[in-house]
């Protein structure tokens, strides 16, 4: 089974390497200093699992390098997800599943026009890791989790086949019951949790524990789950209970990539994360007060960020006042 990894930083380099680790002929596709050293050295993770390098079948920022392969994994932030729906063309052959593992609920729609519906699937994925170094990803915690199925929500050959693949590489995948609800409820935590502490420039210890922002932080979750219900995706009940004792059990000094990106001054995923909940909501006609409330709060340092060149307020905007 030939599998490309694009996108091969924290989460792509981390399934890249272990599926090559596991005999899988694994491209990758990387860029700059990144690429260079693993080119060099190879691509090494650092894991509380074992430490331990690998070289790719192929490493290259040219999908056309790597021609048809049978499975793409996408593992950018959304941000790229244009230029991954610019460039994928050359890796899709008439049966390649490509699966998205990124934070949002819609990043299988941004790439369908250049997929197609025979070759789009849907997933996502739990793991804590990064790039530390180039040519270096080190996982920091969680242990790795992929659920993955067709577009339509079910299973078939090909994906039972890179669930196979991931399992023998010794990480936890599946083909859930029920796609959608996962991935709903992955977004209804860390959108909340990521959104809330970024406003609040807190870890979430302090956010969980004091009670103004811990009923901020349920509320916040409560949209979501009322935008999910309205899509018509089957969320369990007590999703925002769930999703709050997740929270209470996450490292008190425990920070989302949301609020590090906004942090560090560089571009982040609030477009895809708070920005989409309020363009979700519109459409549906549900109101998200709070998660309006994050995303504009938010969007001076994210335009910021952006830099001259690309500071234009994106989707939710565009849909919230139309």
């Amino acid at each position: 089974m030939r599998i490309a990894i694009y996108g091969a930083g924290g989460v792509g380099g981390y399934y890249g390497a272990v599926l090559a680790r596991a005999g899988r002929e694994v491209a990758l596709i990387a860029r700059g200093p990144h690429l260079a050293a693993i080119r060099e050295r190879g691509l090494r993770v650092r894991s509380p699992r074992g430490d331990f390098t690998v070289n790719p079948a192929a490493a290259t920022d040219d999908p056309a390098r790597i021609g048809a392969v049978d499975a793409v994994i996408v593992a950018v932030k959304s941000p790229h997800l244009a230029a991954v729906r610019d460039g994928i063309a050359p890796l899709l052959g008439p049966d390649t599943l490509v699966v998205p593992l990124l934070n949002g609920v819609d990043a299988h729609e941004t790439l369908l026009p250049a997929v197609g519906r025979r070759r789009m699937g849907k997933g996502l994925t739990r793991i804590i890791s990064e790039i530390s170094r180039p040519g270096e990803i080190r996982h920091v915690g969680l242990e790795p989790y992929v659920a993955m199925a067709e577009r339509d929500g079910g299973t078939s050959p090909r994906v039972e086949a890179l669930v196979a693949a991931l399992t023998d590489a010794g990480v936890e995948a599946e083909v859930p019951p029920d796609i959608d609800a996962a991935l709903w409820f992955k977004f209804l935590m860390i959108c909340s949790v990521g959104g809330v502490c970024a406003v609040c420039r807190m870890p979430i210890g302090p956010v969980r524990t004091l009670p103004e922002t811990r009923e901020l932080l349920r509320k916040a979750m409560r949209e979501i789950a009322e935008v999910a219900h309205a899509h018509g995706v089957a969320l369990p009940a007590d999703a925002v209970d769930r999703a709050l004792r997740i929270a209470d059990s996450l490292p008190p000094e425990g920070t989302s990539s949301l609020q590090r990106d906004l942090a560090a001054g560089v571009p982040s995923e609030l477009d895809d994360w708070s920005g989409a909940a309020v363009r979700l909501g519109a459409r549906a006609g549900v109101e998200t007060p709070i998660q309006s409330f994050i995303y504009s709060v938010l969007l001076p340092g994210e335009l910021a960020a952006r830099g001259p060149a690309q500071a234009t307020p994106e989707r939710a905007s565009q849909d919230r006042n139309g």
